[in-house]
């Protein structure tokens, strides 16, 4: 079975994942949200229980943070399918030594698209290093196995889903800690699922397209963001391919580039 990947925004009507990412895109209609409230809590509950200690694994990177409007409405979610509030925590820096993370059942990665200095992009599968001592360890060959974090016993089995926020991606970027608005623009969009290296590798694709699209031509990302397509073939973390990959795109279709 190809892992799923959701994109764009609005509700599919018959799709309780989609109601999941159509809960989380803040534009949503309020209407919308009353009538799939049912739905909206069947989706959650699919992968949060109420005995669960829910860490969210956000990211406070300061030119291109995860919005915090996001932030609350995902503990809503998770409030609302019964677990604690005491038993939910939003963390980034600080996972290390945050009781909660270090207790924690359940983890849900959310973070923003962008380029990166020593990995190519920013994304769902580098947003862990920040549970690593020494991060800077995994920034050889251009971090070519960060793949191997999830399998700390801290994150192995544990991520219940990954959000990845095409609000205002940043596509290009030169030297350490680079960000200009120049080179971000208003996809605003929401990549869903439970697959990391499914999200990553189509994050990949959306930069690429508007790279392309903003130069006149092909720009590979530079480093290559090869740890995405070696935690499928070397690490097996999950699918990079996206011939294998089952993308449903939810709403409007302009400018979505893939």
């Amino acid at each position: 079975m190809k892992p799923k990947v959701r994109t764009r925004r609005e509700f599919l009507k018959d799709t309780t994942s989609a109601a999941l990412a159509g809960a989380l895109y803040l534009s949503s209609p309020v209407e919308l949200f009353a009538q799939s409230k049912k739905k909206t809590r069947v989706a959650w509950k699919e992968i949060i229980k109420p005995a669960d200690i829910v860490g969210i694994k956000s990211n406070e990177w300061g030119s291109l943070p995860t919005p915090p409007e996001l932030e609350r409405a995902i503990k809503q979610r998770v409030i609302d399918v019964g677990v604690p509030e005491k038993n939910i925590g939003t963390n980034d820096r600080g996972v290390r030594k945050d009781p909660l993370f270090l207790n924690s059942t359940a983890l849900i990665n959310v973070r923003p698209m962008r380029t990166h200095h020593w990995s190519g992009v920013g994304s769902m599968i580098k947003n862990y290093i920040i549970f690593v001592e020494k991060p800077h360890t995994y920034h050889p060959d251009t971090c070519a196995d960060l793949a191997t974090i999830w399998e700390m016993p801290l994150i192995r089995g544990k991520t219940r889903l990954n959000i990845l926020v095409l609000f205002t991606p940043l596509f290009h970027g030169i030297g350490p800690h680079h960000f200009s608005p120049q080179y971000t623009w208003a996809y605003k969009g929401l990549l869903v699922g439970c697959d990391p290296v499914a999200i990553d590798s189509t994050g990949v694709r959306i930069l690429l397209a508007k790279r392309k699209e903003f130069f006149g031509e092909e720009r590979p990302l530079n480093p290559p963001p090869k740890h995405i397509f070696l935690a499928d073939t070397r690490h097996h973390l999950g699918t990079a391919d996206p011939e294998k990959i089952e993308l449903i795109k939810i709403g409007w279709k302009d400018g979505i580039l893939i």
